[in-house]
């Protein structure tokens, strides 16, 4: 079957997240087309499975995306699509590199649901899988490894409030919850680390307001992106000192998340990156993936690992290089057969921040 077939097949198959369910079906179908074992369970994720006992590795990718269809084409060498680069390029190259596994030892490739929205998929993974080696797909592009993440706080600040005059000295009931986003930007500033990775950050997405006769009702979407050494629950103690009234609602949390950068995964990978011909470099991200959740509850070795340019997330330029993607898949499978096989041999040699 054509390796780049296979991704344009998983591309076209639009899956925003929580209505993933076709994209799961063309992922099943081509794994039982390239010999795997292939089911969905509980939660919706698709697992691709092969080859049975210890050791374990598990791929953990996501189907689904975020919203905002774009077309899907070839040009000058590179697929264009939502999901190319983050992060159905991953999944669809540890598809392929699994359909070429030898063993010894089990190898699952998932396409989790949910991870754009809340990670429902991870979360119900957790308690169901205990791997003892695990790769996360996400995109670190072809020649590097991200070893770490910083956490996330999402949540909905509500404020209840009297409807003011424009014109009078009283604050807005808008300008009461901005106020308290205010304080929560000031605490964020006076934590600022050595490095954008060890800062903290907020991010005000929305805004939505409703009026009931001279009653207003506020709701303001607010996100923190937390570092290693401050955790969550800091976080929202301070929040909750300086609430003036407002009431918030968390709607998605994890904490950061930095593996060791010696781990076997990691060097699994570099030592498939240098094969490769390129000098492996190692990422801490500034954003969030399933490798918060799963890292930790699992305390296997871990990384993240997958072709693609993570500043295209999101966007509509997103689009997926052919020949980094075919590069992945080689180094997966590199990396897939070092760590069945107890060999991963190279250390990393540098280290960036994204």
């Amino acid at each position: 079957m054509d390796e780049v077939g296979i991704l344009r097949d998983i591309v076209e198959a639009y899956s925003p997240s929580g209505e993933e369910a076709d994209a799961v079906q063309v992922f099943l179908g081509l794994a039982k087309g390239l010999g795997l074992d292939a089911r969905s369970d509980g939660a919706g994720n698709a697992i691709a499975r092969i080859g049975t006992g210890p050791p374990t590795v598990l791929f953990l990718g996501h189907i689904d995306t975020v919203e905002g269809e774009l077309p899907v084409r070839i040009v000058d060498g590179r697929m264009t699509g939502r999901g190319t680069c983050d992060a159905k390029g991953a999944l669809a190259a540890a598809l392929v590199a699994a359909s070429r596994y030898e063993g010894p030892g089990e190898l699952s490739v998932i396409g989790a649901v949910g991870e754009e929205r809340d990670s429902s998929g991870a979360r119900y993974l957790i308690g169901r899988h205990r791997p003892d080696f695990l790769i996360v797909g996400e995109p670190s592009g072809w020649d590097a490894v991200t070893i770490g993440y910083r956490g996330t706080l999402n949540m909905v600040l509500t404020v209840d409030g009297n409807r003011t005059h424009l014109s009078a000295p009283e604050e807005t009931t808008v300008e009461h919850g901005l106020s308290v986003a205010n304080d929560l930007a000031e605490f964020c500033r006076e934590h600022q680390g050595k490095s954008p990775f060890a800062s903290p950050t907020l991010k005000v997405h929305t805004i939505h307001t409703s009026r009931s006769g001279d009653r207003e009702h506020v709701e303001i979407g607010l996100n923190v992106r937390v570092p290693p050494g401050l955790r969550t629950e800091e976080v929202l103690a301070f929040l909750g000192s300086h609430l003036k009234g407002a009431q918030p609602q968390v709607m998605d949390r994890s904490e950061a998340v930095e593996v060791d950068s010696r781990n076997e995964v990691v060097r699994a990978l570099c030592t498939g990156i240098r094969d490769a011909g390129a000098r492996p470099r190692l990422l801490r991200k500034l954003g969030t993936s399933d490798l918060n959740l799963a890292a930790p509850a699992w305390g296997c070795p871990a990384a993240a690992y997958g072709p693609g340019d993570s500043h295209l997330d999101h966007t509509d330029r997103e689009s997926l290089d052919i020949r980094d993607f075919q590069r992945s898949i080689k180094i997966l499978r590199n990396a897939f057969a070092r760590l069945t096989r107890g060999s991963p041999t190279a250390t990393p040699s540098t280290r960036n921040e994204v």
